[in-house]
């Protein structure tokens, strides 16, 4: 039983963590030093370990992964609306 509490314990602050980060992104309106490849390669990672953590019945890691990957996109999506976004007003500009 305190093998399952140490896994969703773990899992939270995973979340919690990669989560405030993208947040932050969000709130400060910028993704600066932030490379897509960062969330696209992290999604690729999280969607593998989705699919191996469901077929071993790793409800934990399932989970975990399973919000990493809504993590991942969200991450993405915002550094790629960043980026749209400065490419725009650089355009304004000139």
């Amino acid at each position: 039983m305190w093998q399952e509490a140490v896994g969703w314990v773990s899992s939270l602050v995973l979340v919690v963590t990669i989560g405030k980060q993208v947040y932050k992104q969000w709130r400060e309106g910028s993704s600066k030093n932030v490379s897509k490849w960062l969330f696209v390669g992290q999604l690729a990672a999280s969607v593998g370990f989705t699919i191996y953590s469901w077929l071993v019945r790793n409800w934990v890691f399932v989970f975990t992964n399973g919000v990493m990957i809504l993590n991942g996109v969200a991450g993405l999506c915002i550094t790629l609306y960043h980026r749209r976004r400065e490419e725009r007003g650089a355009a304004e500009a000139a």
